[in-house]
This record gives C-alpha cells, structure tokens and sequence, in this order.
C-alpha cells in the first residue's frame, strides 16, 4: 500500500481516497436519479429517455455508478 500526506499532512492511503471517490459517485448517481425522477415526459423526451428508461434507471441501487465514471486504468473514480 502507498502511503502519502494529504493536505492537512496527516498520513493518507490511497484505498481511503478511493473509498470518498466511490462514496461521492454514489452520492451524485442518487441525486441524479432523484431528479430524473422528477422530469415529465417531455422533458424525457428532450434527453432521449422514456419515462420506462426513467424509472429503470431510478430503481439502480445507489452503489451501481455508471462504469464510465471510473478510470479504466486504475479502476477508481
């Protein structure tokens, strides 16, 4: 494990920055999905979606974050 000083200087490893950046996907995929959830069909419509696609994607447990949103090289966000 590599260790490093963060901003404050205490001791950081880099699994704990991946866990916050995991946190904070799940944390923006819920609130997007909140919102989505609020769009009327028209609006749906404008961004490609059907209400059916809408509440799929609303029913995504908050943990499954889009892959795209990781870097492929290193697996984190």
């Amino acid at each position: 494990m590599t260790l490093t000083l963060d901003h404050s200087g205490l001791l950081a490893s880099r699994s704990r920055r991946s866990v916050w950046r995991r946190v904070a996907a799940m944390l923006i995929a819920a609130r997007g999905r909140r919102h989505l959830a609020t769009l009327d069909d028209h609006l749906l419509r404008d961004i490609g979606l059907s209400r059916a696609e809408a509440e799929a994607e609303t029913r995504r447990p908050v943990w499954d974050a889009p892959g795209y949103w990781y870097d492929a090289r290193s697996g984190q966000c």
